[in-house]
């Protein structure tokens, strides 16, 4: 099984390094069309894809929403501005996912840990660090041959500032540093393989709004967040080939109601959309069956697409209007996410959610359910993924769990026992 991780492993290298491609683009389908003239996926590739993987098992169970629900330590992942509204005035979180578990692979696995601190009433402080192993992996030549151990791994360190600008608004600011080491050293088709590094930032706007809707005290939520908008990074001596950090636009809402003082359910929705050029294929399909080159795939001719050469803020700012498709298709690229979240006196949560990405922008479609229990100064949260198509996931039939230790009732505990 590790074999098929250095597979991977190798498969993605090489799609980053290289430039070449055979898909098809069919004007009249709107799509990428394979061998047998039917639409093949034509997802937005990135370099570092795991700083999209929701870290935490209460958004993991909620189909990955985290833009609006009722803050914790996680949220300087989904949209650091929430943290501005945290009732705790300090918290600390640890989330281990195991990955790749249906493949006995116990060496591969993603570790969170965050935390925030509120300095006043109005500032809140946060920071993330999260760690991906791949495990271990014997790479070989193309003969078979041994050449080696490696330990591909990933990081990611974030700090975050949140504040209040008003009684309902908050806003935030984010800075990371990234590090991405998936085959350093190694070499395909005579290319050497690096380490990548990266620096980022994530921008998060919050507005919570009071209100009574059927008779009942309830808050609504709306949120935005720009996540990784970042400088470009090469995994080869190649300076001239760069690919795209994962940069994000998040839009959230969502709606708390507490029915009385010891039941409440909040509801949640997402649309997130890439900001990443979308790919180019080398050839169209005319309407006649004839194949040409696609001229806006190579228009200088360097061997390399014209879309992989796009500055940070072109690619960004082009990200809304460039896929061959049109309209239609730049609709494809976006994502949603419905959640749920039952609250019985502050202390046992049960979650539900579900993620739907097009068939033809990755095919990423699940149920998610999970649990969570809050006693005294800790909190466990539990979740799991349910596949709802034929598309194997990395969490398919796999637990997850986070840790949250809150400061403040830890305080108030130690003071009562004084």
């Amino acid at each position: 099984m590790k074999k098929l991780i250095q597979a991977t492993t190798i498969i993605v290298v090489f799609l980053l390094a290289s430039t070449s491609g055979k898909a098809q683009f069919d004007p009249t389908l709107g799509c990428v069309i394979g061998p047998n003239g039917e639409c093949i996926p034509n997802t937005l590739l990135t370099a570092m894809p795991f700083l999209r993987i929701a870290p935490d098992a209460r958004g993991g169970a909620m189909g990955d929403v985290g833009i609006t629900v009722v803050p914790d330590a996680n949220s300087i992942h989904y949209n650091a501005s929430n943290l501005a509204f945290a009732e705790k005035s300090t918290s600390l979180a640890l989330t281990y996912t195991p990955w790749l578990r249906e493949l006995n692979l116990n060496d591969v696995f993603l570790l969170h840990f965050s935390g925030y601190k509120k300095l006043d009433k109005l500032q809140t402080i946060g920071f993330g660090l999260r760690y991906f192993s791949l495990g271990e992996i014997n790479f070989t030549d193309a003969q078979g041959i041994n050449i080696g151990l490696g330990n591909p791994r990933e990081l990611e360190f974030n700090v975050a500032y949140a504040r209040k600008l008003g009684d309902n608004l908050s806003a935030s600011l984010s800075a990371k540093y990234v590090y991405s080491n998936l085959a350093s050293g190694q070499q395909v088709n005579g290319i050497n393989i690096n380490s990548a590094n990266a620096f980022a930032a994530d921008i998060g706007f919050t507005y919570k709004k009071k209100s009574k809707l059927g008779g009942y005290d309830s808050q609504w939520t709306y949120g935005a967040a720009i996540t990784n908008l970042g400088s470009k990074v090469s995994y080869t001596d190649q300076a001239d080939v760069q690919d795209f950090l994962p940069a994000n636009l998040g839009f959230g809402a969502g709606l708390l109601m507490n029915f009385d003082q010891h039941n409440s359910m909040s509801f949640h929705v997402e649309l997130n959309k890439l900001l990443v050029p979308s790919p180019q294929s080398k050839t169209i399909v005319l309407d006649d069956g004839t194949i040409i080159d696609n001229p806006d795939y190579d228009a200088n001719q360097n061997n390399i697409a014209d879309y992989r050469e796009k500055s940070l803020f072109s690619g960004v700012f082009g990200s809304f209007t460039d896929a061959q498709g049109g309209f239609s298709e730049e609709i494809k690229e976006l994502a949603f996410s419905f959640g749920t979240e039952y609250w019985y006196d502050k202390q046992f949560a049960v979650r539900a959610g579900y993620y739907y990405e097009h068939q033809d922008k990755g095919d990423r479609q699940y149920l998610t359910v999970g649990l969570g229990i809050q006693y005294n100064i800790f909190g466990i949260n539990l979740s799991y993924l349910v596949p709802t198509n034929n598309r194997r996931n990395p969490l398919d039939n796999t637990l997850r769990f986070s840790l949250i230790f809150d400061f403040e009732g830890y305080q108030a505990k130690y003071a009562e026992d004084e």
